[in-house]
């Protein structure tokens, strides 16, 4: 059976990242799986205090040959949006709200930057600044991310999916942005969705979704989970904890 570890949406929390690595290396060491992949779920940054080490550790990680995968999300986008243009937002935003506006959490990115994007600057002083503060490997690497991976009988995403469309076709809005009506969609989608985006307070499966957002931007910690086919287990310091599909 296809096993795979999985860490939800991480915002810029470096310490809550390495915990939850250290509870994907405390499984392998008990069941004996080195190179089983971890897929990162997206939403790499914003809101934490250090985004900018979020990304070197991935960044290292890959390059010295870890197994790991890391998917976009929609926050991720938003900081290239940004560099490229700062005063067109995210067509995914329900309001034309800025980067650096503090719920979005983009001014917690740039200061891990060096780049003082206070409120009351101006805000094509913080882009001047932005764009000679974050490195173009960086950006490039971001780029790159894909939008989703599929592995076994799982598929890995940031948002989800919009229900009744093939996987080819599905959208880049809907893959980093849909929340309605995917939620709701009770039906299975040819895989077990196991995605982030929409904070919950504990990790929950639905059934035909897996999702593992508990709230790291707003206090939570980053959670591990290991799939195994369509089942799930969150991973604690105590061992593995089954994430049995809610009634």
């Amino acid at each position: 059976m296809t096993i795979t570890y999985a860490i939800g949406d991480i915002h810029g929390h470096l310490d809550k990242l390495r915990l939850a690595h250290d509870l994907i290396a405390q499984d392998r060491a008990q069941n004996g799986e080195p190179s089983t992949p971890v897929i990162h779920l997206g939403d790499l940054i914003d809101r934490g205090p250090d985004s900018r080490g979020v990304i070197d550790l991935l960044m290292q990680g890959q390059a010295a040959g870890e197994p790991w995968q890391v998917i976009k999300g929609n926050h991720d986008r938003m900081l290239l949006g940004f560099l490229a243009d700062p005063h067109t937002p995210d067509p995914g935003l329900s309001r034309p709200l800025p980067y650096t506006w503090k719920n979005i959490g983009g001014h917690t990115t740039l200061a891990s930057y060096g780049v003082d994007a206070a409120e009351d600057r101006p805000l094509d002083d913080i882009h001047a600044d932005a764009v000679l503060a974050v490195p173009q490997e960086h950006q490039d690497w971001i780029a790159a991310l894909p939008l989703y991976h599929q592995r076994g009988d799982a598929l890995f995403v940031h948002a989800g999916v919009r229900p009744g469309i093939a996987l080819a076709d599905q959208s880049e809005e809907d893959l980093l942005w849909i929340r309605q009506p995917f939620h709701d969609d009770l039906r299975d989608h040819g895989a077990l969705v196991v995605h982030g985006h929409t904070p919950v307070d504990e990790a929950t499966h639905y059934g035909n979704r897996l999702n593992l957002d508990t709230r790291a931007g707003y206090g939570g910690p980053v959670t591990a989970a290991v799939i195994e086919g369509r089942a799930a287990w969150q991973l604690t310091p105590s061992g593995r904890v089954p994430l049995r599909p809610v009634p």
